[in-house]
């Protein structure tokens, strides 16, 4: 049995998050909280599975609580936030802090929009709280690094050896599952990403150079009014230039295009110009944006120039168009499950024999950057 514990200042939300948790027979609801001095102290009495964190408070807001549980008390949160664009940054903001995921709370048509959280919610907060126990050793784990770091400093100037910090390896620090024949002369980059992604598409792109040889087109699962101040955010915080897609644009080097929630983001040849061209269709699709509509189109447009990487998410979105890219010749990595919020899309391709390597995301940036060897 799952234990959540829910935390929201509106009595509606909290009765409706109560009620559409409590219909599934894996889910109980533990406790309630309206603010979140009530959440820090219940969290510790009750010590949930998973708690669900409004942002916007009286006492003590989501933001601060967040961060007082993941320093004292680490636990799979996944934040309540309302759809708007301050939301949005808010919600970022959050994940950064150590929230894991995060669902959109109900707005004016609360009736419609309860139903469309119910359908959203439990899933991921049953995939969710099977990270409890690894998120609580990864936050031991980090401190008593900080501790064994800050204890090798003393006594010496501010700066400290990799030996001592435990910094990240070299992309040799992992074996490709397969041996690429031919000189690698890759001309894209395409990422699908689902739960999870944020913090872990930037740390993929913190770790690559302004000037990256080739363009990157990623389909991160995310409603439409968020994919732009995700954009933005990962444009002001990384060297490589980050923008939300246009509906038809020719793509450039050194640049990472986002794909516009609620719609699709394929790779066109035309003329000879690739084109990123953002489109409703197939509007049947159960994800919006695709990986699938994202993976396939760029192996039909490029082939064996076509580089492939699915990351942390639920379901396996991805997989059908990572095996259409495979059959033209490209290449693709998938992201280990030691590092996944949700290891659901990566473990599709890997389960499905299409990986060529399975990668963990601190390596990432340095696995997909040995591609482009002398060419940075």
């Amino acid at each position: 049995m799952v234990k959540v514990l829910v935390v929201d200042d509106s009595a509606f939300v909290r009765r409706s998050l109560v009620t559409i948790l409590e219909r599934d027979p894996e889910i109980q609801v533990a406790g309630t909280a309206a603010n979140g001095e009530e959440a820090i102290a219940k969290a510790a009495q009750i010590d949930p599975d998973v708690i669900t964190m409004d942002v916007e408070m009286p006492k003590m807001n989501g933001l601060v609580a967040l961060e007082r549980i993941m320093a004292e008390n680490p636990l799979p949160v996944i934040m309540v936030s309302s759809i708007t664009g301050e939301g949005a940054a808010t919600t970022l903001r959050a994940m950064e802090l150590g929230a894991l995921d995060y669902i959109c709370k109900p707005g004016s048509d609360r009736v419609h929009e309860v139903q469309h959280m119910e359908k959203d919610i439990c899933p991921k907060v049953k995939a969710l709280a099977r990270r409890k126990a690894f998120l609580r050793l990864k936050y031991k784990t980090g401190a008593m690094k900080a501790s064994q770091s800050a204890g090798a400093s003393l006594g010496r100037t501010g700066f400290s050896s990799s030996a001592a910090t435990g910094s990240t390896p070299p992309a040799s620090a992992h074996a490709p599952l397969h041996t690429r024949v031919a000189a690698e002369s890759f001309e894209i980059v395409a990422i699908g990403v689902s739960t999870g992604g944020p913090p872990a598409v930037q740390t993929v792109l913190s770790g690559l150079p302004s000037n990256f040889p080739v363009p990157i087109l990623i389909a991160q699962h995310m409603p439409s009014t968020f994919t732009g101040p995700f954009a933005e955010r990962l444009n002001s915080q990384c060297a490589i230039a980050v923008k939300e897609a246009e509906p038809v644009e020719r793509i450039k080097a050194g640049v990472v295009y986002i794909c516009p929630g609620g719609r699709h983001l394929r790779l066109e040849n035309r003329g000879g110009s690739l084109m990123a061209v953002v489109t409703e269709e197939p509007k049947e699709a159960l994800y919006k944006p695709s990986a699938n509509v994202l993976m396939e189109t760029v192996g039909l447009a490029l082939g064996h120039r076509a580089l492939g990487v699915t990351m942390t998410g639920m379901g396996s979105d991805g997989v059908e168009g990572t095996r259409v890219l495979k059959q033209k010749g490209g290449w693709a990595i998938a992201q280990n499950e030691e590092s996944c919020v949700v290891y659901g899309m990566p473990k599709a391709v890997v389960d499905a024999g299409l990986a060529d390597e399975v990668v963990d995301l601190k390596h990432m940036s340095a696995a997909i950057l040995a591609h482009f060897h002398g060419r940075v």
